[in-house]
């Protein structure tokens, strides 16, 4: 594990490292182990199924919770599972089926060679070490993962991690988009706007909005002159997106600080060499992203 730098560390460079390690920490969404292992408990709607391993480490919370701290799921979608799903499997179990999951699943993207490599080792190291620098104050689904034990294996290891630095990053985004004004849908819409976000078909199915609220959405955005009448970002709401990029950079800054710039630069190449692998493996819908 390479060492503490006094090197400056690039505005960006935390966002470079997030992106990697998310992308790495989200396989397990889209993948078929996570609906057999939860499936075998008697859970098996998709969106139930979501809300269970990504809430479960809050305990066996209301919709509400669900809603505030997901913040662009509609809430009328969230109570249809919530709480009822805990009846099901209570959260401790439902982490331990979501542990199984992503063990299989990069088992099978990344390949055993990878798992017990000297990389893999490192990156879990780097990871953790971060996630050392991470903060618990207004942060509910990161505070709640840091409660969990952090796991033997490298590879699980480096996941957890990488879900701790995913989720504080995420509170402090949330924090971004309601000082912006933007409520969940809102911000679903502009994130789209931007070409990087997910497919409104995906939004559709997986957040429980409508066309016809999505288009009130936009309209709701168009009063604001942050997109124009084909639904594209104006100048003015490009503008607030990136602000909001910054503001959630400086608010996820300590982790990537705490690490250092050299550090930082090589879990950042370590996460996207993963990353890629279960990429080309296949880990992602090929629809999952865009405007159609």
């Amino acid at each position: 594990m390479r060492g503490m730098t006094t090197a400056a560390l690039d505005a960006r460079a935390g966002r470079r490292c997030h992106n990697a390690l998310n992308s790495l920490h989200s396989t397990h969404y889209f993948s078929p182990d996570l609906g057999r292992e939860l499936g075998a408990l008697g859970v098996t709607d998709p969106r139930a199924v979501n809300f269970a391993v990504r809430a479960a480490a809050l305990g066996p919370v209301g919709a509400g919770t669900v809603t505030a701290t997901f913040y662009n799921y509609k809430h009328d979608l969230v109570a249809r599972h919530v709480p009822a799903v805990w009846e099901t499997v209570p959260p401790g179990q439902v982490l331990a089926a979501r542990a199984r999951a992503v063990d299989a699943t990069l088992r099978r993207l990344l390949g055993e060679e990878a798992l017990a490599s000297a990389e893999m080792s490192e990156a879990a190291g780097l990871a953790l070490r971060a996630a050392d620098g991470c903060s618990r104050g207004a942060r509910p689904l990161y505070s709640a993962h840091a409660d969990l034990p952090v796991p033997d294996a490298p590879h699980l290891a480096l996941w957890h991690a990488a879900t701790l630095l995913r989720e504080h990053r995420g509170d402090g985004h949330l924090a971004a988009l309601t000082a912006a004004g933007l409520d969940g849908l809102e911000a679903l819409v502009t994130h789209t706007a931007t070409g990087k976000g997910m497919a409104p078909r995906w939004v559709f199915t997986t957040r429980g909005w409508s066309q016809s609220e999505w288009d009130a959405a936009t309209d709701r955005l168009r009063e604001r002159e942050l997109v124009d009448d084909t639904g594209e970002l104006t100048e003015r709401g490009a503008a607030l997106r990136e602000e909001i990029e910054r503001e959630t950079d400086r608010l996820d800054a300590a982790p990537y600080a705490h690490l250092g710039a050299e550090a930082v630069a090589r879990l950042t190449e370590l996460a996207t060499a993963f990353a890629r692998t279960a990429l080309d493996a296949g880990a992602f819908p090929a629809d999952l992203l865009g405007k159609r």
